[in-house]
């Protein structure tokens, strides 16, 4: 069942020492001879710098693998040049894994937007009927830090499309393409090599694999047209959102981007022969993962959620179509290629509040759609929402969905998603 020999007494280079990069070294380096290369000099210190050879000594060496963390873009790195005199060598966690652990069943799950979420959902679902499940990739474990992997072990991997791209080996059993919009385009180029790096985790499937895409998702047919797929090609119609909506109480799920991920989470688990009834049980009982379209306050005239994951237009506008009387925080980093495209009947149901460092590019995208003020920060939104909500009596919706990078403002979206919490609770709840 397990492949413990796939890598012994190797030559390996571990370019990128973040979470990826740090659990491939305490894999790897008890039976080869691991070095490591990092664009940030500072992640070197007195413990590492032994297995840190520098610049100079990594060109002139000759490796039997380089693998290469999800973060590094081989186009634009100090190793550009060798990496790509090297490109055969270079491999992935993912592929070490895969090698590995090849018979145990992988369900993978990627698209542009709602990853996260969906692997969150099927592993409770698998869990809660004693399926030993492992809930790893972007979310949860790096695969290589998951301990007592028996030969039933089922993993539930959320990929990214850098992931997919530069893996070699790796293959998943099941796999699901949830969406592809514009995103990611300042490292793929554009929406065609975007869809490319999504779907090669669909061609590297076998015969006897099952994959699930969009039925109508146009850019990815057009690039399935161009593929040699052997996987069988299960394409979902988002038909069952009132059988779904009659089976759910749980108003977490009910926006439309939710439904959409739960015809895919649906069908994947009737692959495995499970019940309605302990799909739609788990799935009410589903509290949902932080700042991902999360409900922080729910009270008689005022709803508050906190999406600070939102990092691109496609993932905020299921909630603008879903939610009434909206108070918009938006912006941040804008990112190449996004649009705003939203049906014209929900525009007079929202405000507007910019924040941010690309102003212009947001004024563009809503200029004559909705109305808007620019404020500098999201503390300052909210301040000036809290004197615009005081005449409104209506039901109310305070979305933070900022539909944008948060690296202008912020390290990462969990740090805008827990100051907007901050901020909420002083000025909005007097908490």
């Amino acid at each position: 069942m397990f492949n413990n020999q796939a890598f012994q007494n190797k030559k390996i280079l571990l370019y990128g020492f973040g979470i990826s990069g740090k659990s491939c070294f305490n894999y790897l380096k008890k039976n080869n001879d691991v070095e490591i290369f990092d664009d940030d000099e500072t992640l070197k210190n007195k413990k590492n710098r032994v297995f840190f050879p520098g610049f100079t000594k990594v060109r002139k060496n000759s490796y039997d693998y380089i693998v290469v963390s999800p973060g590094i873009n081989i186009e634009n790195c100090k190793l550009k040049k060798y990496l790509k005199k090297n490109i055969n060598k270079l491999i992935t966690e993912l592929d070490i894994f895969y090698l590995i652990f090849p018979k145990n069943i992988k369900i993978t799950v990627t698209g542009t937007n709602g990853k996260s979420s969906t692997c969150h959902m099927l592993f409770k679902i698998f869990r809660s009927i004693g399926i030993d499940a492992r809930l790893v990739g972007n979310i949860g474990n790096p695969p290589l830090k998951e301990k007592k992997i028996k030969p039933e072990t089922v993993f539930i991997i959320e990929a990214s499309s850098y992931q997919i791209f530069y893996s070699k080996y790796f293959k998943t059993d099941y796999a699901a393409i949830l969406n592809l919009t514009t995103d990611h385009l300042e490292r793929h180029g554009n929406i065609n090599k975007y869809a490319k790096a999504k779907l090669k985790l669909i061609i590297n499937q076998e015969k006897k694999n099952i994959c699930f895409i969009e039925k109508n998702n146009k850019i990815l047919n057009k690039n399935i047209l161009k593929s040699k797929i052997k996987s069988k090609i299960f394409r979902i119609v988002f038909n069952k959102e009132k059988f779904f909506r009659d089976k759910i109480n749980n108003i977490y799920l009910l926006d439309k981007n939710n439904i959409k991920n739960i015809h895919f989470i649906y069908f994947i688990c009737k692959k495995f022969k499970i019940s309605d009834k302990i799909i739609f049980k788990s799935l009410n009982k589903y509290q949902g993962l932080k700042f991902r379209k999360q409900i922080i306050y729910y009270g008689k005239n005022l709803i508050i959620i906190n999406d600070s994951k939102s990092t691109s237009f496609s993932s905020t506008v299921g909630l603008l179509s879903t939610y009434k009387n909206i108070y918009w925080i938006v912006g941040g980093k804008f990112k190449k290629g996004d649009r705003f495209i939203l049906n014209k009947k929900y525009y007079k149901n929202i405000r507007a509040y910019l924040i941010g460092l690309d102003k212009r590019k947001f004024l563009y995208q809503l200029k004559n759609k909705i109305k808007f003020i620019y404020l500098k920060n999201l503390k300052r939104a909210l301040m000036k929402i809290k004197k615009d909500i005081k005449t409104d009596n209506k039901l109310k919706t305070i979305l933070f969905s900022p539909a944008a990078a948060s690296f202008d403002q912020f390290k990462n979206f969990e740090q805008r998603g827990y100051f907007f919490n901050l901020q909420t609770k002083k000025l909005l709840l007097n908490e």
